[in-house]
């Protein structure tokens, strides 16, 4: 077996999503937060994260996004896993994922013998204020005088994951484009200084259907190009756009199936994650027959790892106490054109043809970009 290439780590504390939130507040002029990424001092911030918008993906379509290839930035890293409630929850606290715990799309909740899934949260048994016990950067900026506000999708509007992640601010609902860029001008001009944070899900939801780069895909990139054009119209005096995301998108060809290889499922308890950022978790006395399995069976195609290897190595950043017990003992991340799917737990999955969450490059660089109104 052809030894696998050093997984890249993401640079937390120097350049990375967590980064953005507390480098923001700091602009602002809260007190102890660090401007690590030497953001200027304006006393109006707004942020889009647009939802799947890798960097390489962003390079690789100028033509359909000329407003965003002519802004200034350049990348980050989102996080490990590269996936949307743990990016969301580092957004919202301005912690990497140890800090916070949304460690991945599906974790254990340890002690119980079941998994959560962070984005439906249909647990009702999990307190999402204690799961995810951080202050947020809304509760920080508002106990300073800051006028914060959350503007995305009225579905969203006190869901688990926004309690886990936006507390602090005011949900503003905006079910269109036009609502979106209407909404975040007035929070904008609220207070004496504002936060203005804006979710836009549409790019990767459509990547999970057609396919990262697909005609669709590119269409709607289009649109998102508009929307942050329009947002950089809008800005007050004295404001700052940046324009972030969460991950970036593969379109796996192969799949490895964990439901139909028994190997796969010997000794295990729980398979959590997603199938670009498999957590397994093994029965008592099985975690050294797990990891020789899954080793033997994607080794070639996957970083597979002990869990003990990935927080050693700083997958996580630094983590809480109780944090390490939600990972799998075996972590299982593709960096080539892979997919570990679960076609009898997880048809929604399986279904997809867009996928995320591994630290290969295309899903974990995203793209930081800016405009500023002085």
């Amino acid at each position: 077996m052809t030894a696998p290439p050093a997984p890249p780590v993401p640079r937390y504390g120097s350049g990375a999503l967590a980064d953005v939130p507390v480098s923001v507040l700091a602009a602002l002029g809260v007190p102890d937060a660090v401007n690590v990424l030497g953001l200027p001092a304006l006393p109006r911030a707004c942020v889009l994260l647009v939802d799947g918008l890798g960097w390489e993906q962003l390079r690789a379509h100028p033509d359909e996004a000329p407003y965003l290839a002519a802004m200034a930035g350049g990348p980050i890293t989102a996080g490990f896993p590269a996936t949307t409630v743990t990016s969301l929850a580092s957004l919202g606290t301005g912690l990497p994922p140890g800090g916070h715990g949304l460690l991945g799309l599906q974790v254990a909740v340890p002690g119980t013998g079941r998994l959560l899934n962070c984005l439906r949260w249909q647990d009702d048994a999990v307190d999402p204020e204690h799961f995810q016990p951080a202050p947020t950067i809304y509760q920080r900026a508002a106990a300073d005088g800051v006028a914060t506000a959350y503007v995305s999708l009225g579905l969203y509007r006190n869901s688990p994951l926004s309690r886990a992640t936006a507390r602090g601010a005011d949900y503003v609902a905006a079910d269109s484009l036009g609502q979106l860029v209407g909404r975040a001008e007035w929070a904008l001009r609220r207070g004496d200084r504002s936060l203005v944070t804006l979710y836009h899900p549409d790019l990767d939801s459509t990547g999970h259907k057609f396919g990262a780069g697909s005609a669709e895909w590119r269409h709607q990139l289009r649109f998102v190009d508009v929307l942050v054009q329009e947002l950089a119209a809008v800005l007050p005096p004295g404001s700052a756009l940046y324009v972030t995301a969460d991950h970036g998108m593969v379109d796996p060809s192969e799949r490895i199936d964990a439901d139909t290889v028994p190997e796969l499922g010997e000794g295990v308890a729980l398979l959590g994650g997603d199938a670009r950022c498999r957590y397994v978790y093994s029965e008592p006395g099985a975690h050294e027959d797990v990891l020789a399995a899954w080793t033997a069976l994607v080794g070639d195609r996957a970083w597979v790892v002990p869990r003990a290897r990935a927080v050693a190595g700083g997958w996580f950043g630094p983590l809480a106490p109780g944090m390490a017990d939600r990972i799998g003992d075996v972590i299982a991340v593709p960096h080539g054109d892979l997919a570990i799917v679960a076609s009898e737990r997880e048809p929604w999955l399986n279904r997809m043809v867009g996928m995320h969450g591994s630290l290969a490059a295309a899903e974990q660089i995203v793209p930081l970009l800016s405009a500023t109104r002085p």
